[in-house]
């Protein structure tokens, strides 16, 4: 067991997740996430936050109110003790921070009665997001000297705890909690109060997520609004003279791509770049990966290529993956990198030549243009009696292999990984597309174009497709979609680019 393994065991992390955006959570709660054996964690938390568990460890969804059982508190507290006693790390994961409106206290204590060991890591709260991520400035050194955190939905009492007269008169902000379907009572009871009608207020829903809403409103009409505008939980509500300050549009929802949802198609372990690139820039980026890539069926023809790597003067990457495998295969072996000394390296694009340098290998020969014919045509000037040794997939088309000999070259293939289409569709992608629902999807090689045309079929249409190259996109042609945008450049931000030019262009 390592170190932190054995810090971990048999205690607890409550830790709070933050607003939504996955990039909100804590250094410290990433690091619990890591150790974990089991978490816990609310609906309202976003999945992407989960990335950072490990792939072992149990999953457990509380439940969603409306949609299904959601678990009490009693039996929150008695799995979190039970599995704590049985030797596991455990986390707690809350959506804001915990100690807000989280129920912390109570978990606290029973862990604590139970004697199981615990810490508590903080959150960004979701008043905090929606001061910066909405516009909101809580403080203000004219209008508002402090703020205030109300629950808008009290526990069951005979009576109310909340001082509205208190409420009424404090001197700056005030932030509502789960104050949307209560909306009626706390606001009538501000008003009774003295609470101004006229009193600015800024209604936030989803703060920090790529659908994030804000309606600007007073105090007197927030009931109005919450059934016009039909907002449902979760959201909170500013109240107060430093709500008028707020921003009509955040910096948050002027980036270029908010509101636009893109389905990113890359395999599993390859999407992230690009997802990172569509979601800086305002966008609510899905995965659904369209082929899986795995190592081939057996190794013997790449090991036997190793073996004989010094019979080669050039070694031929047509993909990054192909990099990944070879490479990786070669160190496995107990065998170190110079045993490409003397090879020269041709890379198809930036993107195989990056990946080329992550093994602190430089290529050779990178084409101006990235695609199969420019790099045959680049390379077949320096391969007239050369041995070539090309690392490919199971799978593609023929053309580098075929004009290289057609120029001269003494060509060997070799299949370092496999690539496969994935079978089936994700369910709730597959009825958000069947319901217009996604805006863009990105197809970033023939093969994924083809198993999304399989995947998806006729749905395909309802969005806009973004490919990568011109020989996708006149495989897409094949297959009977047109491309709504090709990138300029054959990369992933080419992708990204085209994306953008296209929407600025459609207004």
């Amino acid at each position: 067991m390592s170190d932190s393994q054995r810090e971990a065991a048999g205690r607890v992390y409550l830790v709070g997740a933050g607003p939504g955006d996955p990039g909100l959570i804590t250094v410290r709660g990433t690091e619990c996430l890591a150790l974990a054996d089991i978490v816990l964690y609310d609906y309202l938390v976003n999945s992407q936050v989960l990335d950072h568990v490990s792939p072992h460890a149990e999953l457990v969804c509380l439940g969603r109110h409306g949609q299904g059982r959601v678990w009490p508190q009693q039996e929150v507290n008695e799995r979190l003790v039970a599995e704590a006693r049985a030797g596991k790390a455990v986390v707690r994961l809350k959506g804001g921070d915990p100690a807000i409106f989280a129920r912390v206290g109570e978990e606290a204590a029973a862990l604590r009665a139970a004697g199981v060991e615990f810490e508590v890591v903080p959150g960004i709260t979701a008043a905090l997001a929606a001061s910066s991520y909405a516009g909101i400035p809580l403080t203000h050194r004219d209008t508002a000297s402090a703020v205030a955190l109300v629950t808008g939905h009290e526990s069951d009492k005979d009576e109310t705890a909340l001082d509205f007269q208190a409420l009424a008169a404090f001197p700056g902000t005030l932030v509502f909690y789960m104050g949307v379907t209560s909306a009626e009572h706390w606001t009538g009871q501000l008003i009774a109060a003295g609470k101004s009608p006229a009193t600015p207020a800024v209604i936030v829903r989803r703060c920090s997520w790529p659908d994030q809403r804000s309606v600007h409103c007073t105090l007197g009409t927030i009931v109005q609004n919450v059934a016009e505008e039909r907002i449902r939980p979760p959201a909170l509500v500013v109240v107060g003279e430093a709500a008028a300050l707020a921003d009509s549009d955040s910096w948050f929802t002027r980036r270029p791509l908010f509101g636009t949802r893109v389905l990113v198609t890359r395999p599993v372990g390859q999407s992230e770049p690009l997802r990172r690139r569509f979601s800086a820039l305002g966008a609510d980026v899905l995965l659904q990966p369209a082929i899986e890539i795995g190592p081939p069926n057996g190794w013997e023809a790449v090991d036997g290529a190793l073996r004989r790597l010094q019979q080669f003067d050039w070694l031929v990457f047509s993909s990054a993956n192909g990099v990944d495998y070879l490479l990786d295969r070669l160190c496995s072996a107990h065998v170190d990198l110079r045993m490409l000394a003397g090879l020269r390296l041709a890379a198809i694009g930036p993107g195989t030549a990056e990946e080329l340098a992550k093994y602190h290998l430089k290529a050779d020969l990178v084409p101006a243009e990235f695609r199969a014919e420019a790099l045959a045509a680049t390379l077949a000037e320096q391969a007239v009696g050369q041995r070539l040794l090309l690392v490919r997939a199971s799978r593609g088309r023929e053309v580098l292999a075929e004009r290289l000999a057609e120029a001269g070259a003494l060509v060997e293939q070799v299949v370092a990984y496999q690539s496969r289409d994935v079978s089936a569709p994700d369910g709730e992608i597959a009825e958000l597309l069947r319901q217009g629902r996604i805006d863009w999807i990105t197809v970033t090689s023939s093969a994924i174009a083809r198993s999304l045309a399989a995947l998806f079929g006729e749905s395909l249409r309802s969005a806009r497709l973004a490919s990568i190259s011109p020989v996708t996109s006149a495989t897409l042609r094949e297959l009977g979609f047109e491309p709504a945008s090709e990138a300029a450049i054959y990369t992933m931000d080419g992708v990204v680019e085209a994306v953008l030019s296209c929407s600025r262009r459609n207004g």
